[in-house]
């Protein structure tokens, strides 16, 4: 019988909010097994640094959603600078959370992927066809860019609900645009809770999915 295995790059890791720069190097030297184990352990596991001094705020979070969206809270998680005290994003590294942060959920749950991915299909039809028009040059732009984006990523095991238009006919992703615009009012108005600046969700399939991605995003 052999002791278990600690990775030497993780063994200085012992905060639940590492410094992104710590997370960096040891994402860059520890290899797939390490990324993996920072994205399943300190980016989707335990109190997001922006609610350790309301935890209770946080499960409030997920249960109100949850019931909103059809998902287990336990299904819903935060990641970002709101996870880790500071941002892993290469443009900002290390850039601290605060009030002009982002609420970025990432939520597990592959019915609400596959409804996702519906919506998405129903947009793209509609676009594609002339069904749907965006209302100017700039928005135009970024429809073709998720248009092509988006087969990319679902063949991943994610998607961004922001892909598509909040529009009524696409109902997934009408009500998760509801829901996070009422959560960011509901936090506004809750004593002792963090201010963000926006509110968006991720959903996964699966949390290989996840884990995959993440650590792609890792390297």
């Amino acid at each position: 019988m052999e002791p278990f295995k600690v990775s030497s790059h993780l063994k200085g890791m012992i905060s639940p909010y590492p410094e992104a720069k710590l997370i960096s190097e040891a994402a860059k030297h520890g290899g797939e097994s390490a990324r993996q184990a920072i994205a399943r352990q300190w980016l989707s596991e335990g109190i997001p640094f922006a609610f350790k001094e309301c935890p209770g705020i946080y499960e409030s979070i997920r249960s109100w959603v949850g019931s909103r969206l059809n998902i287990d809270p336990k299904e819903l998680n935060v990641t970002g600078s709101a996870r880790l005290g500071q941002s892993l994003a290469p443009h900002k590294m290390g850039k601290p959370f605060g009030d002009d942060s982002d609420l970025d959920i990432f939520i597990i749950s592959n019915e609400l992927f596959e409804h996702l991915k519906s919506d998405f299909n129903e947009w793209s039809y509609d676009f594609e066809s002339g069904a749907i028009r965006a209302s100017n040059d700039r928005e135009n732009g970024f429809w073709i860019d998720n248009l092509h984006r988006g087969p990319k990523n679902i063949a991943k095991g994610f998607i961004d609900s922001s892909i598509v238009p909040n529009h009524d006919k696409y109902h997934y992703v009408r009500s998760i645009a509801q829901t996070m615009y009422l959560l960011k009012e509901k936090l506004d108005i809750t004593v002792d809770a963090p201010r963000f600046c926006h509110a968006s969700v991720r959903c996964y399939k699966s949390w290989s999915s996840y884990v995959q991605q993440i650590s792609l995003g890792l390297q």
